[in-house]
């Protein structure tokens, strides 16, 4: 298993408890087949845990049947204070304004709460034609500003810088022929870690903080 593997299943096992309150933004953990989107098979073990806990799915449409639809920038059905984990994985890269996003999951959040992320940072254009489109990416630099009202922020990068590069090459021939030498080469060589794929990340709403979020 690889670090930002084994930091973001940890990372869900200290998060999803049982009689928890999760929001899932976006649906990106993928366990739910029922509602028609795309299944990790490789993230099966979450979905037990999921069922311990109430599980909410957000999107801003209803295409993938979302037990809410909202914007992640603006989400007023959604009373503050009223998660105790809020994921959102692979979709602050789609929203135009990312700062107002964090400052509403910020209020949603519980005190003491956990905010469990990924965003990219060298990685191919992936927007989609009339449903979102593709903003921006994000050094480990921008996802601690976009973080800066909560505390105990953490993060892995995602891939090594040579492992991202093959990544960037267009097709999945070249990943499946050299993804296992590449890994190899950056496990060896020393690297600043900033040019990477992306960053999981975490993220905690202080225990005796209220609903307001300050932004650079």
């Amino acid at each position: 298993m690889m670090p930002w593997e084994a930091f973001f299943d940890e990372a869900v096992r200290q998060a999803v408890l049982p009689g928890s309150s999760v929001l899932d933004i976006g649906a990106g953990l993928r366990v739910d087949g029922s509602r028609g989107n795309v299944v990790d098979s490789t993230r099966a073990w979450i979905k037990p845990l999921l069922e311990q806990a109430t599980y909410v799915v957000m999107d801003p449409v209803d295409t993938y049947h979302p037990d809410i639809v909202a914007d992640v920038m603006d989400m007023p059905s959604v009373a503050s204070a009223s998660f105790d984990t809020v994921f959102c994985l692979a979709v602050l890269e789609h929203v135009p304004r990312p700062w107002d996003a964090m400052r509403e999951i910020h209020r949603v959040l519980k005190p003491g709460g956990t905010f469990v992320g990924y965003v990219p940072f060298l990685s191919p254009y992936h927007g989609m034609p009339g449903y979102y489109g593709d903003f921006f990416r994000y050094t480990d630099e921008g996802v601690r500003s976009i973080c800066s009202g909560f505390v105990d922020v953490r993060l892995v990068p995602v891939r090594g810088p040579v492992e991202t590069l093959v990544h960037l090459l267009p097709g999945t021939l070249p990943r499946r022929l050299l993804g296992g030498l590449v890994r190899r080469i950056d496990g060896i060589r020393r690297s600043s870690g900033h040019q990477v794929s992306g960053y999981t990340f975490t993220a905690k709403k202080a225990l005796n903080n209220d609903n307001t979020h300050t932004n650079l």
